[in-house]
């Protein structure tokens, strides 16, 4: 079902552009990159998520030579905290407004925690470098903007190619929901209004889930408008849903020997009531 989508004050895209579940699917698309183009309200939406942060620093904590390269590093929410703890991090995005956020911050940090910190703009697919590392991460559900099996095998490839013999790949994804699944993709879940952290706009939110069971991709369309009604936009975030026996096979086939599924960044092992799986995989 078409959605006409009207351009907020800072996506960059066509006020007229039209967007479906059926034209979503490709890294890079729309539907990967137009949540994270705000990036106030990327930090308002997600100011509370701390449990992530703790888990990867302790992660990066443990690694001998303390180097790490991480995949879908955003505005450095988890970055900074990594650096901070005395890690180097190499970093990759493929959103520009997010990196160039990212920029402004690392001007305002100390220098010690700036040469810590190397930004690359690029698709995780085909990012490439000379170095190897004890621990490669990509953290946030990262990975489910590789919407077809063989985008992820690509990646996961890439991936063991830059690691060191005894190195470790971690990432985290939510663990596909059927409440979230079987949506009507007709309703919209109405949330609490939002006032904009840096133009003061009250917004109305309300979002809907639509599923493509073919594709496994779900698409949120969260919808916003101003309380007076004058401006209104539709923003899609667009996640492939990856079943853990699916991931299992994928990164069998991407040359991982072994794995180990953890539940909601603790030592538990994954169980029914996972949200967020966290897997670790073995070079």
């Amino acid at each position: 079902m078409p959605r006409r989508v009207r351009q907020s004050p800072k996506l960059q895209q066509p006020a007229t552009l039209e967007i479906s579940l059926e034209s979503l699917g490709r890294a890079g698309d729309f539907g990967s990159l137009a949540h994270y183009a705000d990036t106030a309200y990327y930090d308002l939406t997600y100011r509370q998520r701390r449990h992530d942060i703790d888990y990867y620093v302790a992660q990066a904590r443990g690694c001998s030579d303390r180097r790490v390269l991480e995949y879908g590093c955003g505005n450095g929410r988890i970055t900074v905290p990594m650096a901070q703890s005395g890690t180097t991090v190499t970093c990759v995005d493929l959103s520009k407004p997010m990196l160039n956020d990212f920029e402004r911050r690392l001007a305002q940090l100390p220098a010690a925690i700036r040469t810590r910190i190397s930004l690359h703009h690029a698709d995780m697919r085909a990012f490439s470098t000379n170095e190897r590392f004890s621990l490669i991460i990509a953290p946030f559900n990262t990975v489910l903007h590789l919407y077809e099996p063989d985008e992820f095998l690509e990646f996961a490839r890439r991936v063991k190619t830059h690691l060191t013999p005894a190195g470790r790949f971690v990432f985290d994804v939510s663990l596909p929901q059927p409440a979230d699944l079987s949506h009507d993709p007709s309703e919209s879940l109405k949330s609490p209004d939002f006032t904009h952290p840096e133009t003061g706009e009250v917004f109305e939110y309300a979002e809907r889930f639509e599923y493509d069971p073919i594709r496994q991709l779900l698409v949120v369309w969260m919808h916003f408008a101003t309380k007076d009604g004058s401006s209104a936009f539709t923003i899609p975030l667009t996640h492939r849903q990856y079943f853990p026996q699916e991931l299992r096979g994928l990164l069998a086939c991407a040359g991982f020997t072994r794995l180990r599924f953890w539940s909601d960044f603790t030592e538990e092992a994954a169980s029914s009531h996972t949200d967020s799986l966290v897997v670790e995989c073995f070079a």
